[in-house]
């Protein structure tokens, strides 16, 4: 019997897999699990640091896979979180990342979660979250 493949889901599974192996190149990793718990840690993190309207028109922008990753678990009426300093939000990420060897590379990771977003979506959208967000989180991404 021949699978029938469902085209918009090959295509986001071929975009995630793309993301998550941008990701663990960056990082020198030569495992995605650790590099699909990084991406999730600092994507939960910025949507729970931005306002709800922003969070939405962010998502829009992601791969479908990825953004299913983005949405997991948020409660719109908690966030956005006031959270200003980079150290806070170094914070925020690494509570996320819950995890032993990543965690003091939180830094890092966000720099290069933050790198791959940008070689994938629109100039205009990233150019939107550094006008919202306060300059030390932005400071993370260089």
């Amino acid at each position: 019997m021949n699978r029938a493949e469902v085209p918009v889901l090959e295509s986001t599974l071929q975009k995630t897999h793309l993301w998550l192996k941008e990701l663990s190149e960056l990082m020198g990793w030569d495992n995605q699990q650790l590099a699909y718990l990084a991406f999730r840690a600092v994507l939960h993190a910025l949507r729970d640091r931005l306002p709800v309207e922003i969070t939405a028109k962010f998502g829009a922008q992601l791969p479908l896979l990825i953004r299913g990753i983005y949405y997991e678990g948020w409660v719109p009426a908690h966030t956005p979180l006031k959270i200003h300093q980079a150290e806070d939000f170094s914070n925020l990420v690494a509570g996320y990342l819950n995890n032993d060897i990543l965690i003091p590379q939180t830094r890092f990771i966000i720099k290069n979660v933050f790198k791959v977003i940008e070689n994938h979506v629109s100039e205009g959208e990233m150019n939107h979250l550094r006008k919202v967000l306060p300059e030390p989180i932005i400071s993370l991404w260089y």
